[in-house]
């Protein structure tokens, strides 16, 4: 397993609260692939709660993705939905969880948030 996918859900686990997350209730498991191992993040969302564990466990998501195309999502480098749709990450379950992946993971490297970039004068074009 990866240091960035390990960073990623130790940061998840270790917050503990998403506000982002604060409507959402359901689990989600990674099932991340390399060298024909698989592993299992399993993560449990409520009202905005999270915690995270390595379980094998059945999920409302099931999410499978190589694991370095994850870190690739986790850099912000990938985003979720468009991978979704070029078939670079499968779902199994509850769509809604495909989009709620897009709040957790970072912005693209060197993005900045519409209402930053309108607040700074020299940011405008």
């Amino acid at each position: 397993m990866s240091e960035t996918t390990r960073k990623f859900f130790d940061a998840l686990e270790r917050h503990g609260h998403e506000r982002v997350l604060k409507k959402t209730n359901g689990t989600i498991r990674f099932d991340l692939e390399h060298d024909h191992e698989v592993d299992h993040w399993f993560v449990e969302i409520c009202g905005g709660a999270v915690r995270v564990s390595q379980r094998n466990s059945d999920a409302d998501a099931v999410i499978r993705a190589d694991s370095a195309f994850f870190d690739r999502m986790v850099r912000g480098e990938a985003k979720p939905l468009p991978a979704w749709l070029r078939n670079e990450i499968t779902s199994e379950g509850q769509f809604r969880f495909i989009v709620l992946l897009e709040r957790l993971f970072a912005p693209p490297p060197g993005a900045r948030h519409p209402r930053a970039l309108a607040r700074d004068p020299g940011g405008r074009r």
